[in-house]
């Protein structure tokens, strides 16, 4: 999801968060007990992370390139292993890993992969003092979901939908690097970058996946995360009172509230990306100027068969958030920037084209029923965008090592659900 690092000496924790039976350790204890959760950190207290990633997390990656990639990796010295950060995902730890200039291929292996650490959100329960079982159910959960991920990413390579994949283990993965850059919220709105992703996500949802058909992971995983925030203690008195304001929300009858609405909202049920924000959109290097075919999707891990309006309504949300800004809270939301009934026609219309060839052959009259029905359907499920990424980011608040205003993002996220709501006079 969206981007910003933790402080270099903070990365070893990550590192050591392995998937075992035994139940996963966190530096020798187990989930759950005291001392393990992440440290609520004050506002701007890190120094800006280097380019070059702590000395334990340089030897690790290291070891994972020798043992997965093929040709002159195998013969790699360490000292001539070339590393970087890549200022990425709020969800995961990203690098750049490289051969040496002067080091020649032996045969086709790539000169150049991204190395992903899995981020927490995936790994551990926030909930300090939970019984055994739930440690467990916790834990498996966790584990059920980096295997899933895993698999739609393989799959996904497999059809030249996303980055191929060279190598896989519990901490993370080694996937293609691919020479481009992430997009800019502000090019969300240009029509040419609106049409060409909404032709990727119509592709994307007509694919089968071998994964569970019903739409339980919108409201499975909202019920998931609202039962860890009515747990959470926070220290921070900042971080205390922002939490008893979303308390006042009696947040349980507003997703009962919400859950309601959108039953009554007709929307297929197709494989859904979920994440779809500028930051997991790549431009790719070289195509720029391109008509069409000059961008990729990236990040599949909160992938999943869900309401197609999530997926389109989440990314109009996408719309309103910049990720890029340097301080605290490492973001800004303007709340202007949701598509216009124009703008949204527009990607609706690009999505239909592909995801219903027969669309364009329609009478005007009936394209405009389709069009006015996936409006009502796509505006009603940006509430749930809302609702789900504000618990998200109080549950990361809690948890998470990267530098990011998460309470404050939140915050943002919730104003904007009820904004929504007004607009659409609920």
């Amino acid at each position: 999801m969206k981007t910003k690092f933790s402080c270099g000496e903070e990365l070893p924790d990550s590192l050591g968060l392995l998937i075992t039976a035994a139940g996963g350790l966190v530096s020798g204890q187990r989930i759950g007990e005291p001392g393990v959760e992440s440290p609520e950190k004050e506002e701007e207290s890190c120094r800006a992370p280097e380019d070059e990633p702590d000395p334990r997390t340089r030897r690790k990656a290291y070891r994972w390139c020798k043992e997965f990639l093929p040709g002159a990796w195998r013969f790699l010295e360490e000292e001539r292993f070339h590393i970087t950060v890549i200022r990425g995902g709020l969800s995961n730890m990203l690098f750049h890993c490289s051969l040496p200039d002067d080091e020649k291929c032996l045969d086709s292996e790539p000169r150049s992969v991204l190395l992903r650490l899995y981020g927490a959100i995936l790994q551990m329960s926030c909930n300090k003092g939970e019984n055994q079982e739930t440690q467990r159910e916790n834990f498996f959960q966790g584990a059920a979901a980096m295997v899933m991920e895993s698999v739609m990413f393989a799959i996904l390579a497999e059809r030249s939908l996303g980055p191929k994949l060279y190598g896989i283990f519990p901490q993370g993965r080694l996937e293609e690097f691919i020479p481009s850059r992430r997009l800019e919220t502000t090019e969300l709105l240009l029509p040419a970058i609106s049409a060409e992703i909404a032709e990727k996500m119509a592709r994307f949802h007509g694919m089968s996946m071998p994964f569970n058909k019903e739409p339980k992971w919108l409201f499975g995983t909202m019920e998931k995360y609202l039962k860890q925030v009515l747990k959470i203690k926070f220290t921070r008195e900042s971080h205390i009172r922002k939490l008893n304001t979303f308390l006042s929300y009696n947040l349980s009858k507003e997703m009962d509230t919400l859950r309601a609405l959108l039953e009554l909202t007709p929307s297929p049920v197709v494989f859904c990306h979920n994440d779809c924000q500028e930051g997991n959109v790549l431009l790719l290097e070289g195509r720029e100027n391109s008509e069409k075919q000059k961008l990729m999707l990236i990040d599949f891990e909160y992938s999943s068969y869900n309401y197609r309006g999530f997926d389109i309504g989440n990314h109009f949300c996408e719309w309103m958030y910049d990720y890029t800004y340097e301080k605290f809270p490492f973001f800004k939301a303007n709340f202007s920037n949701y598509p216009t009934k124009k703008q949204q026609l527009h990607f609706i219309s690009s999505y239909m084209a592909e995801f219903q060839p027969e669309f364009e052959n329609l009478s005007n009259e009936d394209r405009s029923k389709i069009e006015n029905e996936m409006l009502t359907e796509i505006n009603r499920f940006a509430l749930a965008s809302h609702f789900f990424w504000g618990l998200w980011s109080i549950v990361q608040a809690k948890i998470s090592s990267i530098e990011f205003g998460y309470m404050e993002y939140a915050m943002a996220r919730f104003d904007a659900y009820f904004l929504q709501k007004k607009r659409l006079g609920l």
